[in-house]
């Protein structure tokens, strides 16, 4: 799997896990999902994804996307 996928896959994971959250615990961690929405909306214009940097410096293989 690359990069690219990994960052997609990690988002939805934590998008879904944060509304769970919300729903069952408390509606506070609907900021968590908004922090990840607009990380991944700036990423999008910017190249610039943290997790990405974190995985390229680990080894994993590069997408098209965050070279």
């Amino acid at each position: 799997m690359n990069i690219d996928r990994l960052v997609f896959a990690f988002a939805g994971c934590f998008i879904l896990l944060s509304v769970l959250l919300s729903v069952y615990h408390n509606q506070n961690w609907l900021w968590f999902t908004g922090f990840v929405g607009l990380n991944l909306f700036q990423a999008a214009f910017t190249g610039f994804c943290p997790l990405a940097k974190i995985l390229k410096a680990v080894g994993v293989t590069p997408g098209e996307a965050f070279k």
